[in-house]
């Protein structure tokens, strides 16, 4: 019986992101080592720098791979919809649990020591503030409203984020519901 398993080169990378993944949301950053990382995926060690350069490559596309598969794409919705799917999508479950804050604290307190885990998330994070502006400016103006989508999409990503904690923290003291309608009262005033 083979000791590795070959797979492509796209759906080894996905393995080792899904390893360091799920290691980051059980344990934080010191679940993200190497051997760790190898004896999980069944792979030699070679292959975190042959598929990512380095133990920083991975978790920059741990980060990038995290921010895609929990912030909801709003570029295809109608305006008018896209705000509604942003607050739903942001507090279904796969995204508001303990195991995906747990990942996403853990990346957190890497980006000010890792410069590529720095410039993914300075990446990352301007793609999904354009998006949320773009779609607070969209429904502003179909509401016939003036604001200032940026700095309203800044603050509404940071209240999600914050809210997304809370329940982490205690989920009975911010259930999602809770959480949605935090954000629709913050929105309010500026979009109603």
């Amino acid at each position: 019986m083979a000791r590795f398993t070959r797979l492509s080169s796209e759906d080894r990378r996905a393995q080792l992101m899904d390893v360091a993944l799920a290691g980051l949301a059980k344990g934080g950053i010191q679940e993200f080592t190497v051997d760790r990382i190898c004896a999980a995926a069944g792979v030699s060690r070679g292959l975190i720098l042959h598929h990512f350069g380095s133990m920083a490559g991975l978790l920059a596309a741990v980060y990038a791979r995290l921010y895609r598969d929990t912030t909801p794409d709003l570029t295809a919705l109608r305006p008018e919809t896209r705000i509604a799917a942003l607050i739903e999508g942001s507090f279904a479950p796969k995204v508001f649990n303990r195991e995906t804050l747990n990942a996403w604290v853990a990346l957190w307190g890497q980006i000010a020591n890792t410069p590529a885990l720095r410039d993914e998330h300075r990446r990352q994070y301007q793609s999904y503030l354009a998006q949320v502006t773009e779609a607070i400016g969209a429904l502003a103006t179909a509401r016939g409203r003036r604001v200032d989508a940026a700095a309203v999409a800044r603050s509404l990503i940071c209240l999600i984020d914050g809210l997304c904690l809370q329940h982490c923290l205690d989920p009975e003291a911010m259930p999602a519901e809770a959480a949605k309608e935090a954000c629709r009262a913050f929105l309010a005033p500026h979009l109603d």
